[in-house]
């Protein structure tokens, strides 16, 4: 049997698969793949019968992965990501082409959307980016993104990582709220402070400084948003645990003011993710090229060491 005959038997029903699982139905799927829903199913249930294994639970009003559906895949879908972007590694930029599904955090969306509409997507008229902001922690397979643009530690340790640099962290309270209050000069008496927690995961995000000091803030309001914590700590409320480019402008206005400034938090690093393996698609590496020069006045730069 030839190369390209066992690349199309193992390939055969992969596409009306991945759509059904991506669309959620066989219908949906037909309609992208031009077709009807019975030859999706058709096709699926053949690569089930090649496969000797369910790959979907049907009913009449769901269709859900299996076990082995979803490992499979999880698995596939790199392999099919390849497929794709094959040709594109040898393309130059003006002919990078394609969707990207994206996801970040709101507020990192927020701060890179002007250049991004304004530059990146004039640049390359032929890339067509699918964005998602979402503070929680995106599954890029199982949600299909092709990137998540993360702060903090990856956890990911199947996919590939990008490391842009660090963020630095910062405390801030709006100054109307600290005149109330007064303006902690130890941990000791931030603690008494009403905080405007965080929460990943169930669980508040614990303040770290620079020194290795820790401490799990208190507080009456818990929210799961950069964009929430910001607003809330405008607003008075109490003092917030943010990235500091998120909140630049407001402390060079004087909307808010940056608490216990002489114990400088410990930053967090900023990164991609995705499953594209050594060599991502050229409309990928272009994006991350351009949110890496975008983002690097944000980060912190080690030559440039002083307390703000």
């Amino acid at each position: 049997m030839s190369v390209m005959a066992i690349i199309g038997d193992k390939t055969a029903g992969l596409s009306a698969f991945v759509l059904a699982v991506e669309t959620g139905s066989f219908s949906a799927a037909s309609k992208l793949l031009g077709t009807t829903p019975s030859a999706v199913s058709k096709s699926v249930a053949r690569l089930e019968q090649r496969l000797g294994a369910k790959l979907f639970r049907r009913s009449t009003r769901s269709l859900t992965l299996t076990v082995e559906g979803t490992a499979y895949y999880e698995r596939i879908v790199p392999l099919l990501h390849g497929l794709e972007d094959a040709e594109e590694v040898v393309r130059s930029a003006s002919t990078a082409r394609g969707t990207l599904r994206v996801t970040m955090p709101s507020e990192l969306g927020r701060i890179l959307m002007d250049a991004l509409t304004t530059d990146f997507l004039r640049a390359h008229p032929e890339i067509r980016l699918e964005m998602g902001w979402a503070d929680r922690r995106v599954d890029l397979i199982r949600e299909g993104y092709d990137l998540a643009l993360r702060a903090g530690a990856p956890d990911d340790s199947e996919l590939n990582l990008r490391t842009l640099g660090e963020l630095p962290m910062v405390l801030v309270a709006s100054p109307e709220y600290l005149s109330e209050i007064g303006r902690p000069a130890s941990i000791d008496e931030l603690g008494r402070a009403n905080h405007l927690r965080y929460v990943l995961g169930g669980r508040p995000f614990l303040i770290r400084f620079l020194d290795g000091e820790i401490t799990e803030p208190e507080g009456r309001l818990d929210l799961d948003s950069g964009f929430a914590l910001r607003a809330a700590a405008l607003n008075g409320f109490g003092v917030a645990h943010l990235l500091r480019c998120v909140v630049e402008a407001d402390i060079s206005a004087g909307r808010l003011e940056v608490v216990l400034p002489s114990r400088p938090l410990k930053r967090v690093p900023l990164h991609f993710l995705h499953a594209f393996g050594r060599t991502p698609p050229l409309r990928a590496r272009l994006f991350m090229d351009f949110v890496a020069e975008q983002i690097k006045p944000f980060l912190h730069d080690p030559r440039q060491e002083r307390v703000r």
